[in-house]
């Protein structure tokens, strides 16, 4: 065999159907956060501070807020469940962005993965599931803590859990998206201009009622407001056929951009 024929011998072994596997990329990643698990501590830290500013601080002088037709809750339920939906968002979005631009641009990790039997698409599906599973977990810690303060008044609220995955799907795969555009470290300012106004004006702190119409329009596109929705109903006992919709919008736009990304990493780390 010449030498030509040795380095092409792994190219075409990581392109036979069922080589790649994106479960190893999971495994690859829980070996790694075994030594920094307290960065996963600090996403669930994030929302309780703002619960406890916003919420427990704000809320003392708010009281309570009209959310259905007779129906109110306090101002910390309001808030708790949107706080939850963020970390869902957050924690998919620190993941394949800021950590996949260290391996795509710096680090150069996946040129080496992919000298493996991996592929484009399973590095993609492996970072779009770890990410899936850090938000899950962090979502999880963070209802566990809300609930021993007293902040769950329903046992629906179990529900949120399975909507974390529908929320983690989308931003993981929009930031899986977004990332194969960034070109420099400075670019990561453009994600903040987008994200930040989007937490504010989502109903994160407010029902969607005190904008005027033509603004409710335009908050009920985004994607971190139908997050909340999906969350906040079951958060305070409220599950009606409305949760289908909300997890139809993350689904269709998490598997769009999932696809999409895949074709640009094709293009961007194919040999």
């Amino acid at each position: 065999m010449t030498i030509v024929e040795g380095l092409r011998a792994p190219l075409s072994a990581r392109r036979q159907p069922g080589r790649g596997r994106a479960a190893a990329m999971v495994e690859r990643n829980l070996m790694i956060y075994r030594h920094t698990w307290a960065v996963l501590l600090a996403e669930v830290v994030e929302p309780l501070l703002y619960l406890a500013s916003f919420g427990l601080g704000v809320g003392a002088l708010i009281g309570h807020i009209l959310v259905a037709k007779g129906v109110s809750v306090t101002y910390p339920e309001f808030v708790a469940p949107a706080l939850l939906a963020t970390a869902a968002m957050n924690g998919a979005m620190n993941e394949t962005t800021f950590n996949m631009f260290s391996k795509l641009k710096t680090d150069r990790t996946y040129e080496s993965i992919l000298t493996t039997a991996m592929t484009v698409r399973s590095v993609a599906l492996g970072e779009v599931s770890w990410a899936l599973l850090r938000g899950t977990l962090v979502s999880t810690v963070y209802l566990a803590v809300v609930t021993a303060l007293g902040l769950v008044p329903s046992p629906w609220a179990l529900v949120v859990i399975p909507g974390a995955l529908a929320i983690g799907f989308a931003f993981a795969s929009v930031g899986l998206l977004v990332v194969t555009w960034l070109r420099t470290w400075q670019d990561f300012q453009l994600i903040q201009l987008a994200m930040l106004p989007m937490f504010l004006f989502a109903t994160t702190f407010y029902p969607l009622d005190v904008y005027p119409r033509p603004i409710q329009l335009a908050v009920e596109c985004l994607p971190l407001y139908q997050s909340i929705q999906l969350v906040r109903g079951p958060f305070l006992g409220s599950v009606t056929v409305g949760l289908v919709g909300n997890a139809a919008y993350l689904i269709v736009l998490g598997a769009g951009a999932l696809a999409l990304a895949v074709r640009r990493l094709n293009t961007t780390l194919r040999p």
